[in-house]
C-alpha cells in the first residue's frame, strides 16, 4: 500500500497530519460515499499505554485515520522532524462534527457516561445543534457480553455519526470489534467529552491549551485522582521523546 504523504509515524504510530478542516472533510465526503471512518486519537497518556497494553495499541493502529489530540505528541513530531500542522482535539472534532452534522441533517448516536450526565449532554446538543437529529443514546454501563446487543440498537438508529463517551481501552475495543456492526459511517470515541459539554468537567482556557497545559488545568480540578497518573505518564512520555530523538541523531549522523 502506497503511504499517503500526510501520515507520518511517530513512536510506532501512524498519525494523520491534518488539520481540523481537513478531518471534518473527510468525515463528511465518508458520509456521502456510505463509508465506515473510524476515528482514533493519540495523547502522550495513551502513547505511553499503547506501549504495555496490546489490545488498546491495536485497536488504535486499526482506525482509519489517528489524529493528534494532545499538543504534547504535535510538538514531539515536530522535534523528531514530521509536520504536523496542528492539535485536531478530541472534543473539537465531536463539537466540529455536531456543527456539520446539524448543517447536514445528520443523525447522531452517543453512547457511554452515566445517565444523569447523558441527559444533560442531549440537552445540550438539542439546544446548540438543532439541525442535528438525535438517532439514540445509551449510558456506557453495559458489559463486554451486551456490545453486541449496543450495536444492534446503534444500527435500528440508522445513525450518520456514532459518539462514544467511553473511556480506554473499552471505547477501542468497542469499535474495533462491533464498529462495523454498528452501521454508523463515522465512529469517534469522545472520552471525557460528555462530561465537558454536560457541564460536569471544566475545560481549559484557550490560553493553557496553547501552551499544552490543559492536562495541569485538568489535573488541578482533581489532583488526588489525576495527579499520580500524569506525573507517571508525562515523565514516561518525556523520556520516549528524547529516546526516539537520540536515534534519529544517530541515524543522521551514521549517514553522513
Amino acid at each position: 500500500m502506497t503511504r499517503l504523504p500526510e501520515r507520518k509515524t511517530v513512536f510506532g504510530v501512524v498519525l494523520d497530519a491534518l488539520t481540523m478542516n481537513q478531518v471534518i472533510a473527510r468525515c463528511v465526503s465518508a458520509v456521502t460515499e456510505d463509508r465506515r471512518l473510524t476515528i482514533g486519537v493519540v495523547n502522550a497518556a495513551k502513547v505511553v499505554n499503547m506501549r504495555a497494553d496490546a489490545a488498546l495499541r491495536q485497536s488504535v493502529l486499526d482506525s482509519d485515520l489517528v489524529l493528534a489530540d494532545g499538543q504534547a505528541v504535535v510538538w514531539a513530531a515536530r522535534v523528531l522532524g514530521h509536520r504536523v500542522p496542528e492539535r485536531v482535539a478530541g472534543i473539537d472534532l465531536f463539537t466540529g462534527l455536531m456543527a456539520e452534522g446539524g448543517r447536514r441533517g445528520y443523525r447522531a448516536y452517543f453512547l457511554g457516561a452515566t445517565g444523569e450526565v447523558l441527559a444533560g449532554v442531549l440537552d445540550e446538543v438539542r439546544a446548540r445543534y438543532p439541525g442535528l437529529a438525535i438517532a439514540g443514546s445509551r449510558d456506557g454501563y453495559f458489559a463486554p457480553e451486551e456490545s453486541a446487543e449496543v450495536a444492534a440498537e446503534i444500527a435500528a438508529s440508522r445513525a450518520d455519526l456514532l459518539f462514544l463517551g467511553i473511556t480506554s481501552p473499552k471505547k477501542e475495543i468497542f469499535i474495533r470489534e462491533w464498529g462495523e456492526r454498528t452501521g454508523a459511517r463515522i465512529i469517534h470515541g469522545v472520552g471525557g467529552s460528555f462530561d465537558v459539554l454536560a457541564g460536569r468537567t471544566r475545560r481549559a482556557p484557550l490560553r493553557w491549551q496553547r501552551l499544552g497545559l490543559e492536562w495541569l488545568y485538568r489535573m488541578l480540578q482533581e489532583p488526588l485522582r489525576l495527579g499520580p497518573r500524569y506525573v507517571r505518564t508525562n515523565g514516561r512520555f518525556l523520556l520516549l521523546v528524547v529516546r526516539e530523538w537520540a536515534g534519529v541523531r544517530r541515524r543522521i549522523e551514521e549517514t553522513t
